[in-house]
């Protein structure tokens, strides 16, 4: 019969490929955010008393985290506070903040935005704009070294113990497949629920969501009919993980399970990675930013300075 699996309600708005279970709207919704508070706990991503900075984007991932983490908030379990970041995407931020700054009143968590124009003094945009053909095509590898170290930045200032992305099981399976065929094994080590550093200036970083399909999480916010920024970002389709997205997406019609066991496998296989590539990289402090650094730069302010150096 195609009625939900869990309650016998014929309104299905969902029948999971990997797993053939049907449900309905409010049977979804629950199930799918008692998934992310089980892995929460599972995985011991937060604990009592934590201060989670969540980095607000407004788009689908972040804003349905912020759904399921500010029930922790409410319960007293953690202090939730929320940062946007504003590259400086001329045509396109500008919704995804106004959004974020809407659904952090709406869930009475304190907000912050911020820009790289106020802490590097430039956008993403003009970045890109004076830079070569190649740069553009790696707009998101600029754009994510930019975004880590303001993320760090602000959970120093605000005192977080943890940084919560909406990174989904399609960013984790991209991430992994990208980094075994760039050859980045080092990276590869790095890839995982949580991350941290022996230095005391990196935060904790956590993924509540890095088992949660990418559709799924699409489902949830209309199901829930939360608003949310859902137009691409237009750097993104020239990028190599978009190409990697694209390439598991048509792999997932014909083999549903896929980017589950791709999860699966590659998580039976860090900690022999680790034990055998895993290098400790000696922390000092880069000596424009103060941040810390494995060289005399970090990698945001090397960036910069070649940006410099070409305009």
């Amino acid at each position: 019969m195609n009625v939900c699996d869990k309650c016998g309600s014929p309104e299905i708005i969902i029948k999971k490929k990997q797993s053939g279970q049907k449900l309905c709207s409010n049977c979804f919704i629950e199930s799918t955010k008692n998934k992310v508070l089980k892995d929460i706990r599972r995985q011991k991503l937060i604990e009592k008393g934590d201060k989670v900075l969540l980095g607000l984007s407004g788009g689908k991932d972040s804003v349905m985290l912020l759904d399921i983490l500010s029930t922790l908030k409410n319960r007293g379990i953690i202090d939730l506070v929320a940062v946007t970041i504003d590259e400086g995407i001329e045509g396109y931020r500008e919704e995804g903040v106004e959004l974020a700054i809407k659904n952090a009143e709406k869930y009475g968590v304190e907000h912050k935005v911020v820009s790289f124009k106020q802490y590097f003094g430039t956008t993403l945009d003009k970045i890109i704009q004076n830079n070569s053909e190649d740069a553009r095509r790696n707009a998101c590898t600029y754009c994510g070294v930019f975004r880590r170290w303001i993320f760090n930045r602000v959970s120093r200032e605000v005192g977080a113990t943890k940084i919560a992305t909406g990174h989904n099981l399609d960013d984790e399976t991209q991430s992994i497949v990208m980094s075994y065929l760039e050859g980045n094994i080092q990276n590869l080590t790095r890839i995982g629920p949580k991350s941290q550093s022996k230095s005391e200036k990196f935060t904790v970083k956590i993924k509540p969501l890095r088992e949660i399909p990418e559709r799924e999480i699409g489902l949830y916010v209309i199901a829930k009919e939360l608003d949310v920024h859902f137009a691409g970002c237009p750097y993104a389709g020239e990028s190599f993980r978009a190409e990697i997205g694209t390439f598991l997406k048509q792999l997932t019609n014909d083999h549903p399970t896929i980017m589950y066991s791709t999860l699966r496998g590659f998580d039976r296989m860090k900690p022999v990675l680790k034990k055998e590539f895993g290098k400790e990289s000696v922390f000092d402090e880069c000596e424009i930013c103060g941040e810390p650094s494995a060289s005399k730069l970090c990698k945001a302010c090397s960036f910069l300075k070649q940006w410099e150096d070409q305009s």
